[in-house]
């Protein structure tokens, strides 16, 4: 289903800013951004963006739950708009790549606790960490140059630099549109 960044906005009760949309259409292009990544791309749009009033749309989006905020240890803060689903993410420890990665099995396995001790659980973040395959065959020197290539590629827009891209994604998803 394709819709308009203002009409997601719209749907759950946030007024449709020039600065809202060009926050929300950057954390949509660009999976797992920073917060330095959507200043970069929403100053690219709307020319001037104060860094205060993105870090206050990426709060206000992911209050109400128009995108999702998750924060692996030792990293800053990242945004994506998946969130239809209950999905984790796959992070190389060497060169800080992150990817979406489907439950292992079932529903919501994670969201069952040994032990709840009273708490009403709602969500789980479960985040795998180690090399990526790109990182383990560089270690071994035998990684092709197009497999090298698409892996930088990988690495900069995982670190929000201001290159633009399309991604597959391995699950339903709204795609937003201007």
């Amino acid at each position: 289903m394709t819709i308009t960044a203002s009409d997601v906005l719209k749907e759950n009760g946030v007024q449709a800013t020039a600065q809202r949309l060009a926050v929300l259409r950057a954390v949509s292009a660009q999976p797992h951004i920073t917060a330095d990544g959507v200043v970069a791309i929403a100053t690219d749009e709307i020319g001037t963006i104060s860094r205060q009033a993105v870090y206050d749309t990426l709060g206000l989006l992911a209050e109400k739950g128009i995108i999702r905020k998750i924060q692996p240890v030792g990293s800053p803060a990242l945004y994506e708009d998946r969130i239809s689903d209950n999905h984790h993410h796959l992070i190389c420890r060497s060169c800080a790549m992150v990817v979406d990665v489907d439950c292992a099995v079932g529903q919501t396995p994670c969201l069952t606790a040994a032990d709840s001790m009273g708490f009403e659980i709602d969500e789980a973040e479960v985040a795998y960490w180690g090399l990526c395959p790109v990182v383990k065959k560089v270690r071994s020197n035998a990684v092709p140059q197009s497999i090298k290539e698409k892996h930088d590629r990988r690495k900069q827009v995982s670190s929000c630099r201001r290159r633009k891209h399309s991604s597959n994604r391995q699950s339903e998803q709204r795609t937003v549109v201007a």
